[in-house]
């Protein structure tokens, strides 16, 4: 079995690169070499695992011999469930499996190599950063990236009808997507959902009411990027009902 780099301490950076080249390999695996794979989980054999290995390579093979292994073993008897199901079905039961495996073999070399708690966090970070094994083989990485663009298409256009104040994107639905500079999050800090109370966080989609001019966040008035694309002007639900009961 391959294994990452040896050194004395092991870096983040070090099993990152580990990581990346088995989720290669497991993804080649399942993707475009899975006719081979599926060939080569044969029902009739003993129990047999899926290896990714650094070099962005991949192997059906018997689990390790020895107890404890060097390293967390990957699901064992992937391939006596091959003829039992639809074989779609089959491979992302395969991939999410993988997935398991790639972060526990991440997370031993982060205990054995005395990981503190930033170099953990640090690490998880880096991985969540790629799609999983899942998402390539079922596509959703694709829609996710493309989601992604659509967002950000909207926070671009919305930029153009946005007002001069420094910092703030407002005044337009389609201007709400406040996490495009770093300066925002230090000027936008003490903005406040007018829903929830909750103050502005750079990873959320936050929408702004065109007749009072208050923030919200978009799950808090269930207004969603792609529905505020199609709103020419927003009207918060209080400024909405006030408008209702007046005379």
């Amino acid at each position: 079995m391959e294994d990452v780099e040896h050194c004395n301490p092991g870096t983040v950076e070090q099993v990152f690169r580990d990581f990346k080249g088995r989720h290669v390999g497991l993804i080649k695996a399942l993707t475009s070499d899975v006719d081979e794979f599926y060939a080569q989980c044969d029902p009739e054999k003993e129990n047999l695992c899926l290896y990714g290995f650094p070099s962005e390579q991949w192997e059906v093979n018997l689990p390790a011999e020895e107890v404890p292994p060097e390293l967390p073993e990957p699901s064992l008897g992937i391939n006596f469930a091959r003829d039992g199901m639809n074989k779609k079905d089959w491979i992302a039961l395969v991939a999410a499996h993988s997935d398991a495996w790639l972060l526990s073999v991440a997370f031993y070399f982060g205990a054995r190599f005395g990981f503190d708690k930033a170099d953990r966090r640090r690490l998880f970070n880096m991985i969540n950063d790629l799609p999983t094994v899942y998402e390539a083989v079922t596509g959703k990485a694709k829609k996710q990236v493309e989601r992604s663009k659509v967002s950000q298409h909207s926070s671009t256009k919305s930029k153009s009808h946005s007002n001069s104040h420094p910092g703030m994107q407002v005044k337009h639905a389609k201007a709400i997507q406040p996490k495009e500079e770093e300066e925002e999050d230090e000027e936008n800090g003490d903005t406040l959902c007018g829903a929830c109370g909750d103050t502005y966080s750079s990873n959320e989609f936050w929408i702004c009411c065109d007749i009072c001019e208050t923030w919200f966040h978009g799950k808090c008035v269930k207004i969603t990027p792609a529905r505020a694309e199609h709103i020419k002007q927003y009207k918060c639900p209080s400024c909405t009902i006030s408008k209702k009961i007046q005379p």
